[in-house]
């Protein structure tokens, strides 16, 4: 379950990142998806501590 949350967190922040750099998105959608990603990473880090 760890590794389907880290790869959930990855894929988006690589789109978040893809989104942000190529299509200059500003919307708040991506801005949500950055930011569940990062609780998605922090809460593996806690777990795993």
């Amino acid at each position: 379950m760890r590794s389907l949350l880290y790869i959930i967190a990855v894929i988006l922040v690589i789109i978040w990142v893809v989104s942000f750099l190529v299509y200059h998105v500003t919307g708040g959608l991506i801005h949500i998806l950055l930011v569940i990603a990062v609780i998605a990473i922090i809460l593996g880090v806690i777990r795993r501590a």
